[in-house]
């Protein structure tokens, strides 16, 4: 066995943890107040988190095409919200939406023109009008990422660092100074000193069976944030993409393909007797378009499974075969031939979909600097809580990574650069250095298998349809995972171990998990994207957000108001 390396130590203004949009943009943001940027990813820096994954649209009030204004982008995503969007919160996304995504388009990001040359702009379910941009059809978020990351290797003030695992912050007199890491590579343990950090890690669906994220979006950042003193809030709200490729096998293709060929043509709705039945759920009539919101097709979908109206494979049907081969082709040229590359020929066979966890409204409770309650702590992006309520409004989710990536960056730089730096002391990071550097024997307890246990008991007992018998049980699992999993790491460090690196996950997702499943467990209604059978439907009495902190005993849940209004002008 190999003793640990000596752990190396690193020295910033800013430390910006997670290189999604918001990481990157936070990055940048800082850099040009005039900050040293420690940028450190997990994985591969600007190829990680969300972003890279996400394919068409991005919401924004251009008025390219259709006239429009920020004030009608803010009055629908309030309405998407169920009546829990922070105001000031949404009213930053849309208000300093335009700017961000006009910055894109000055980098050369690639957003599609018309023939005017002006943006085009497509209408998402939930906007009053055509609003979102995009780059094409299934490519707009690896062009944003690509877009930032050319800014990010060209700015000599942000250092770049991957494959480091943040396992803990550091605090000094209340206030964040510093975090605990350790090498992917080698194993080794990395102790940074930073006056003020930004967590950027995104959203927390990996918990689940199925998903659409990135494999590192496990609530790393929201489980750093509770273990420092952050308040976490509206956790219970989980958002399930509705039509999530299911069937046939889809080989090299993401599986939320599917919502850009809605936008642009329409397509069916149908369950397993191939009859439209959304209509039932909704007033809002498709009649071949795409205007359902996520929550209530979700909700309609899996009602009809229940209701043994599925298709073989659980899920429902959706169908293109209306639409002649022709015009298939003109709105999606190659993208056709992939698909027949995977036996689906979609004039002649509809495909099976499926909700999928797709999103998370809940995160870090911030204010409209995107403070955290623990001093020199910033988020931003998906990790935080507010802006979405209880329900996120289609195409929002990029430019709120940008908005509130520049917001946190600036104001974590003004901080890092002012006299209320704090000061990094190596005794207070000795506890977190250990456990990097713990050595433990052999065991019979396996990660791996553990983190698949708990997405199967998120699935099954916490997806989209919550009952309080279903949600005891996944509490008292999550506990059982928790004894299980032990209070050190296995093994020793060495270079790539997994074994050790699924611990550190394990033990941020089970923090997670139970936080949801408490908050969902205490909210007895239905909202958004938190549905209980036992409680259908909404109660105005439970117009609230649900917090969670971290106690002595365990997790503390308590309630705050909403700011349904726009407390203060933004400048």
């Amino acid at each position: 066995m190999s003793l640990p390396k000596a752990a190396t130590h690193l020295a910033t203004d800013v430390l910006v943890i997670g290189s999604g949009a918001a990481g990157m943009a936070a990055a940048l943001a800082a850099s040009r107040e005039g900050a040293r940027v420690l940028l450190a990813d997990r994985s591969l820096i600007g190829r990680s988190g969300a972003t890279i994954m996400a394919q068409m649209t991005v919401a924004v009030a251009l008025g390219e095409e259709t006239p429009d204004d920020w004030e009608a982008h803010f009055a629908d995503t309030m309405k998407a919200g169920r009546g829990l969007c922070d105001a000031n919160l949404a009213r930053l996304v849309c208000e300093r939406g335009p700017a961000a995504i006009r910055q894109l388009d000055a980098w050369n990001v690639g957003w599609a023109r018309g023939a005017d040359g002006h943006l085009r702009q497509t209408q998402a379910p939930g906007h009053d009008r055509p609003r979102c941009v995009y780059v094409d059809f299934l490519s707009t978020g690896p062009a944003v990422a690509k877009t930032l990351r050319a800014q990010v290797l060209k700015n000599s003030q942000i250092v770049r660092v991957g494959d480091l695992c943040i396992t803990d912050l550091i605090q000094t007199d209340g206030a964040v100074s510093g975090a605990v890491a350790f090498s992917m590579a080698d194993g080794r343990a990395v102790s940074i000193a930073a006056a003020a950090i930004v967590l950027a890690t995104g959203g927390v669906t990996r918990i689940y069976r199925r998903n659409s994220a990135s494999a590192n979006m496990g609530g790393d950042g929201h489980a750093l944030a509770l273990r420092a003193g952050v308040e976490l809030m509206d956790m219970e709200f989980v958002q399930f993409f509705p039509i999530g490729h299911l069937a046939p096998r889809l080989v090299g293709m993401d599986p939320i393909m599917w919502d850009p060929f809605r936008y642009k043509l329409g397509g069916q709705l149908l369950n397993g007797e191939m009859k439209e039945f959304m209509s039932h759920y909704d007033d809002a009539q498709e009649n071949g378009r795409y205007v359902v919101t996520r929550d209530k097709a979700t909700y309609a979908i899996l009602k009809e499974v229940e209701a043994g109206r599925g298709t073989p494979a659980g899920g429902a049907y959706l169908s293109f075969q209306h639409i002649p081969e022709e015009k298939l082709r003109e709105a999606f040229g190659p993208v056709i031939d992939r698909l027949a590359d995977n036996g689906i020929d979609l004039t002649k066979m509809p495909v099976e979909v499926a909700p999928i966890a797709h999103y998370h409204m809940g995160g870090v409770r911030v204010d409209e600097a995107l403070e955290t309650r623990v001093g020199n702590l910033f988020a931003a992006g998906e990790l935080v809580a507010g802006a979405n309520g209880a329900n996120r409004l289609s195409g929002n989710a990029i430019t709120e990574a940008l908005v509130f990536g520049e917001i946190a960056g600036q104001g974590a730089a003004q901080r890092a650069l002012s006299e209320a730096r704090t000061v990094w002391h190596p005794a207070a990071a000795s506890a977190a250095l250990e456990l990097v550097e713990a050595v433990s024997g052999e065991t019979d307890f396996n990660a791996t298998h553990a983190i698949a246990d708990l997405q199967d008991v998120m699935a099954d007992l916490v997806g989209p349809f919550r009952t309080r018998q279903g949600l005891e049980v996944a509490l008292e699992k999550v506990a059982e995972l928790k004894d299980a999993s032990g209070d050190q790491p296995p093994g020793h460090s060495k270079p790539y171990n997994s074994a050790r690196l699924d611990w550190f996950d394990l033990r941020s997702m089970l923090s997670v998990a139970e936080a949801i499943i408490r908050t969902a467990l205490s909210r007895e209604e239905s909202r958004g994207g938190h549905q209980r059978e036992d409680f259908p439907g909404m109660d105005e009495r439970w117009a609230f957000h649900q917090t969670v902190a971290l106690g002595h005993d365990g997790l503390i849940l308590g309630r705050a108001p909403v700011h349904a209004e726009a407390l203060v002008e933004i400048v």
